[in-house]
């Protein structure tokens, strides 16, 4: 493996990352983790739908406080039975989500398929999903007073897009109806909770420059503008350039935005894979496009790796210690790019954080996992409203690895997260530390105990 100051070198390149590359600007529709199987599907009543207005110009959603009012001020006051909202301690600032709105057709099956084989599936539900939802649920139910700027479509579907984004407490008046279908997210999960998505963007493609732009205000006045790689990449880049407090940039899935806007991110928070293919990206070994379209290929071209482009052993030998020290060499190097702060997810291993304190890793608890779909989002969620709080990096990141490993203990995405005055599983003090950078030959204690299954 290659130090990571080899890989470093060139950092704060101005241009466009994977420049080239068609994806992320027209249509942001990558596999995110959204849906999930079980859990009672939401009806088709609610609504929501409707025409829109005879300007042309798309109107509001129901479910929030009127529009133009202060964002998010009653959002926490009147939540619907059952739900599990959070309460907003005195001084939290706002979290303002602008993302991807779904719904999740979730079919159940004994096992994956594989390429041309058709099952027999055990069950189908549709269920609220999407990246932005999903993670504006999740800060909401840990007490953020959250906004949702998005967009549903004017058919039979939105209406059951928003039900616990609404009963959680999430500000909806910034989510707009526009004429065609609402995002749909088709989700195959079998018996092992390992699942596959395929996302229709649907209303998700409008949420571009000049949508974003209709929410200017609310942008600028929040402590944490959260975006991911479900929307038109001109709205990341726009959002992202419209704060004045923290972004958090889940580049999830990797699309092409502005070398500028990444180095915008305070924290970038992606998974190893995720990790990979923008570095490469970065480096200029390979476009966004190329990457996802190469995969692995594309990511092992990274100088600095081993073949395990998902930072596991390939060998099946006890290196987890390597797989570490690997992903935090892929840390490092997005820092060395001109990252003020990279949050690196791993799944059962728990998360790296880097930030100016130093480069450290946070431990996952131990829980048996029942679906894995929607654990990344419940990690940003919880993330972001321990930010908005007023906690460091590395304190919100303690608690939002909880927070994940507490959501794949139960089926569904936005259903599974926990609220504040649900027991998060814990973790043991001996699982957590500093990671010593790669090549110092530090001791710093691995996380290798942690067997939370899914990915957090």
């Amino acid at each position: 493996m290659s130090s990571a100051d080899e890989a470093g070198a060139g950092a704060a390149a101005a241009g466009q990352v994977g420049a080239g590359g068609d994806a992320g600007a027209a249509g942001a529709a990558g596999a995110g983790q959204v849906g999930t199987e079980g859990g009672a599907g939401y009806g088709l009543e609610a609504g929501i739908v409707g025409d829109v207005t005879g300007s042309g110009e798309p109107r509001r959603a129901s479910g929030g406080p009127a529009a133009g009012g202060e964002a998010g001020a009653d959002a926490q006051d009147s939540p619907a039975d059952g739900a599990r909202p959070g309460t907003p301690a005195a001084g939290t600032g706002t979290v303002v989500v602008v993302g991807s709105i779904n719904v999740d057709q979730v079919v159940t099956v004994a096992r994956l398929p594989r390429p041309g084989e058709t099952l027999i599936g055990t069950g189908m539900v549709l269920l609220p999903g999407g990246k932005g939802a999903n993670q504006a649920v999740a800060a909401a139910r840990r007490g953020a007073t959250t906004v949702m700027v998005g967009a549903v479509g004017d058919d039979v579907h939105a209406a059951a897009a928003t039900p616990l984004l609404t009963e959680s407490g999430v500000d909806t008046s910034r989510v707009e109806v526009v004429a065609g279908p609402t995002g749909l997210a088709v989700v195959s999960v079998g018996d092992d909770a390992e699942n596959t998505i395929v996302v229709v963007p649907g209303a998700n493609a409008s949420i571009g420059h000049d949508a974003v732009e209709r929410h200017a205000d609310v942008l600028r006045s929040a402590a944490v503008v959260v975006l991911q790689g479900e929307i038109p990449a001109d709205g990341i880049e726009h959002a992202a350039r419209l704060a004045t407090g923290r972004v958090l940039l889940n580049l999830a899935p990797v699309v092409a935005v502005d070398a500028e806007v990444v180095r915008l991110a305070d924290p970038l928070v992606l998974n190893e894979h995720e990790g990979r293919l923008l570095l490469a990206a970065l480096e200029g070994s390979a476009s966004v496009a190329d990457a996802a379209e190469l995969g692995e290929d594309a990511v092992s071209s990274v100088s600095l790796f081993s073949d395990s482009p998902e930072g596991g052993p390939t060998d099946g030998s006890d290196s987890l210690g390597e797989a570490r020290d690997a992903d935090a060499a892929v840390v490092t190097a997005l820092r060395q790019h001109g990252v003020p702060s990279v949050v690196l997810t791993r799944g059962s291993a728990g998360a790296i954080v880097s930030d100016s304190s130093g480069l450290h890793h946070v431990a996952s608890p131990r829980v048996a996992a029942v679906d894995s779909s929607g654990a990344g989002d419940a990690f940003v969620g919880a993330l972001a409203a321990r930010l908005a709080a007023g906690a460091t990096l590395l304190e919100a990141a303690h608690e939002a690895v909880r927070v994940g490993a507490y959501s794949v203990t139960g089926a569904g995405t936005q259903p599974s997260y926990p609220g504040l005055g649900d027991e998060l599983p814990s973790v043991g003090s001996d699982l957590d530390g500093d990671v010593a950078a790669p090549g110092d030959g530090g001791g710093a204690s691995s996380g290798a105990g942690s067997a939370a299954e899914g990915r957090a």
